[in-house]
């Protein structure tokens, strides 16, 4: 009786391994897929106040670039 009762402990431990790493790997495909849908920006800084923000949404004059017209001004 006790081989059955550890027969069977061990095919629901074998059972449960399986599903475990089944479930870890699609979690992992799917954090891979998102952050593959992101594109990556390129990053400025703006020579006035240091912040940084993205090269598309910066303002580019005389080779440095600008979070805001406002900066490009004082500047």
């Amino acid at each position: 009786m006790t081989k059955y009762l550890v027969l069977i402990l061990v095919i629901g431990v074998v059972i449960w391994l399986v599903t475990a790493a089944n479930a870890r790997a699609r979690a992992q495909s799917r954090r891979g897929e998102q952050t593959a849908s992101t594109p990556v920006q390129d990053m400025v800084r703006c020579a006035h106040c240091g912040v940084f923000q993205s090269k598309a949404d910066s303002f580019e004059a005389r080779g440095v670039y600008f979070c805001s017209r406002e900066h490009e001004r004082l500047r």
